[in-house]
């Protein structure tokens, strides 16, 4: 017979198959919201976990996954400009996160029309940087072109460790 053990982390299951045989480890990760797709207690995470370990599949831990944040949205840049006082800077006009479409300043390498992208609204919450605070999204002006928001990197959200540039969603992104 087969037993499962689970790590429970914040967004996601850890699964370790165990045989009568060996001890071998194969991983598999689930979202926890795909779970709760399927199956969705009122219950807190550590509720959750309390649940699972009493139907037999053992929590051993319970860890956040990324950085916690608000007021992000999925936005595709639907056009985009050079910025005229910055060879470095375009100016980027991103549909998501209002009716109309917002004008955001960014300096990425790889910002182009058509991408979908993590937008950072005014008023935005990111992940807490080397001070220990949230990073807030003010409206600004970069080098006198004004900016409604941020196009953020997997970094910046503390959801991987690319920062070369705006991270690319997949273009079936919602």
């Amino acid at each position: 017979s087969d037993a499962c053990y689970v790590f429970l982390a914040v967004g996601h299951l850890e699964c370790l198959a165990l045989s009568d045989k060996n001890w071998n480890q194969l991983p598999m990760k689930i979202s926890e919201s795909w779970l709760r797709e399927w199956v969705n207690p009122d219950v807190s995470t550590e509720a959750l976990a309390e649940q699972l370990t009493m139907a037999g599949l053992e929590v051993d831990g319970i860890e956040t996954v990324g950085g916690e944040f608000s007021g992000v949205v999925i936005g595709e840049i639907v056009s985009i400009e050079q910025h005229p006082d910055a060879d470095k800077l375009r100016v980027c006009q991103v549909a998501g996160g209002a009716d109309e479409l917002t004008q955001v300043v960014c300096g990425a390498p790889n910002a182009r029309a058509g991408i979908k992208i993590p937008f950072a609204t005014v008023g935005a919450l990111l992940p807490p940087g080397e001070d220990g605070k949230p990073f807030k999204i003010k409206k600004a002006k970069l080098r006198g072109v004004a900016s409604f928001g941020m196009l953020c990197a997997q970094a910046e959200l503390q959801l991987g460790d690319d920062d070369d540039g705006i991270w690319e969603l997949a273009t079936d992104a919602p």
